[in-house]
C-alpha cells in the first residue's frame, strides 16, 4: 500500500508512475483518493471546531448550574452540537474507509531501475549455461512413458508405472491437477528436499512449515487481495484461502508487529503446495505441467532495512540461481519491464529456463522487492533504536524454485534416446536412482 502522504505531497510522480504502468484505473483511484483526502481533512477541521464549541458549552453549563441559572437553552444547544458531531464522525469514518479501500487497489510505485516496455520485452541481464536446442519429445510424453525401475516397489495394475499421469489427475480433481507417481513423485520430493537443505545449510534461511490456509487479512497484507481474489481458492463459510504461494504466510509472520533493528534482516524459507485458479490465463498453453492449479514450490522471503533493499534483492536472486547451477540447468535472468511488473512489485527479476520439448523459455522463479508496500499493508514495522518512532522495513521474496516448471525442463533436457532420462548428479543421493527409464 502506498503512503497517503506520498500521494498528497507528490501526486504528480504517483500519477506518472501509474501512467507508465498503463493503469488508467489506478490513475482514477489516485485522483479519487486525493479528493477524498481533502474532504477528510475538511471534516476533521469541522469536527474539531464543533468539539471545541461543545467543550465551551459544557463549561458554560457547569458555571450556570453553580450560579443557579437556567441552563436548559445551553443544554439543548449542546445536544444539537453533539448530534452534528456524531453525523460528521460517521461521514469521516466512511471517508477514511473509502480512502483505505482505494489505497488497497493502487499498485506499487516502480523502482527507477525498471525499464519501459510491454509484457515480454524486459532485457536479459544475465545468463548461465548453454540451453539444449535439438528436438526432443515434450514432457507430457516423456513423463507418461518413463519411470523408475525398482523391483522392490509396488506398481500400478499391469506392472507399468509412469512418472506423470495427466488423465488420472483430471479424473480425481479436474483439469490442471496433474498426478505424479513413482519416479515422478520421488523426483518432486527430492527436489524439494535438496532446495530446502541448500537454503537452510548454505544460504542461512530459517525453515518454516506454515499453515496451508491463510486469512483474508494475510492475503491483503501481501497484495493478493483484492487484486487477485478471483485467482484464489476460498473456503466457505470460514473465508480462508488455500495458499497461492508461501510468500503469504511467511511475510505475515510479523503482521502487526514491531521488530527491533538488530533482528534485521530476517530470512525464511518454506515448501508448500500452491493453489491458483489461473482465472486470467484463458487461451494460454495448459498442456502437461505448463500451467496448473496445484504445484509445489520452495519460497524464500527476506525482510530488511530500506537501505539494504537493493543488495538483498541481488542476494535473494543469487540464492535462486544457485539452485539451477547445482542442478546444471542453464538459465537466463530477465529484468521485467513496466508492462510485466506485478501489482505489488517494485522491481522483479525472472529466472527462465529453456524447455526444448515445448520450445519455450519458462519462468521458474520471480525474485522481487516490494519496498515498504507489503509492510505498510501488513503493518510490519521496526525501531532503529529503543524508543524511536517505528518505520516500515522492506520485504522481498522469490521462488527458489517452482517444482512443476523445473520438472518440465529436467525431463526434456535429460532425455537421451535409448538411455532414458538422465537426472542431475546432485539429486542421486536424494533419489536412490540416476535415471528414468522407458516403462512400456
Amino acid at each position: 500500500m502506498l503512503d497517503l502522504k506520498v500521494l498528497r505531497d507528490d501526486s504528480a510522480r504517483v500519477l506518472d508512475a501509474m501512467r507508465r504502468r498503463g493503469d488508467e484505473r489506478a490513475m482514477r483511484l489516485v485522483e479519487e483518493t486525493l479528493r477524498a483526502d481533502e474532504l477528510r481533512r475538511r471534516l476533521i477541521r469541522r469536527v474539531e471546531a464543533l468539539k471545541a464549541e461543545r467543550n465551551a458549552a459544557s463549561k458554560a453549563i457547569g458555571e450556570a448550574k453553580k450560579s443557579g441559572e437556567d441552563a436548559s437553552a445551553q443544554i439543548e444547544a449542546m445536544r444539537t452540537v453533539a448530534g452534528r458531531i456524531k453525523a460528521l464522525d460517521a461521514d469521516l469514518a466512511g471517508t477514511e474507509t473509502a480512502i483505505r479501500d482505494n489505497l488497497l487497489q493502487i499498485p506499487n510505485l516502480p523502482d527507477p531501475r525498471v525499464p519501459p516496455g510491454e509484457e515480454g520485452e524486459g532485457p536479459t541481464v544475465g545468463a548461465w549455461g548453454a540451453p539444449r536446442k535439438d528436438a526432443v519429445p515434450p514432457h507430457w510424453v516423456l513423463g507418461a512413458t518413463h519411470g523408475v525401475r525398482d523391483p522392490g516397489s509396488a506398481h500400478l495394475p499391469g506392472g507399468r508405472t509412469p512418472s506423470l499421469d495427466i488423465e488420472r489427475g483430471a479424473k480425481i480433481a479436474g483439469t490442471g491437477f496433474p498426478l505424479l507417481l513413482g519416479g515422478g513423485a520421488r523426483l518432486s520430493r527430492a527436489l524439494v528436499q535438496f532446495m530446502l537443505d541448500l537454503h537452510v545449510r548454505e544460504h542461512g534461511y530459517l525453515e518454516i512449515l506454515p499453515p496451508l490456509l491463510v486469512s483474508r487479512e494475510s492475503m491483503t497484507g501481501t497484495g493478493h487481495i483484492p487484486k487477485f481474489e478471483d485467482d484464489a481458492y476460498r473456503t466457505d463459510p470460514d473465508d480462508l484461502f488455500l495458499v497461492p504461494t508461501a510468500e503469504v504466510p511467511l511475510t505475515n509472520l510479523h503482521r502487526g508487529e514491531i521488530l527491533a533493528d538488530e533482528d534485521l534482516p530476517l530470512a525464511y524459507t518454506a515448501h508448500t503446495p500452491c493453489f491458483r485458479r489461473e482465472a486470467g490465463a484463458a487461451g494460454r498453453d495448459t498442456r502437461g505441467l505448463l500451467r496448473v492449479h496445484q504445484f509445489d514450490k520452495v519460497e524464500i522471503v527476506r525482510i530488511c532495512r530500506p537501505e539494504e533493499s537493493e543488495e538483498q534483492l541481488e542476494l535473494l536472486t543469487r540464492h535462486a540461481e544457485r539452485v539451477l547451477e547445482l542442478l546444471e540447468v542453464p538459465y537466463r535472468r530477465v529484468l521485467l519491464s513496466l508492462g510485466d511488473l506485478g501489482f505489488a512489485n517494485a522491481i522483479t527479476y525472472d529466472l527462465e529456463i529453456w524447455a526444448p520439448g515445448v520450445g519455450a523459455w519458462l519462468e521458474v522463479s520471480s525474485c522481487s522487492s516490494y519496498g515498504a508496500f507489503q509492510a505498510r499493508r501488513a503493518d510490519i514495522r521496526f525501531r532503529l533504536r529503543p524508543g524511536a518512532r517505528p518505520v516500515y522495513p522492506h520485504t522481498l521474496n522469490g521462488s527458489a524454485l517452482a517444482v512443476a516448471r523445473l520438472l518440465v525442463v529436467l525431463l526434456e533436457t535429460g532425455f537421451r534416446e535409448g538411455e532414458g532420462i538422465l537426472l542431475p548428479e546432485i539429486l542421486h543421493p536424494y533419489l536412490g536412482f540416476e535415471r528414468l527409464e522407458l516403462c512400456r
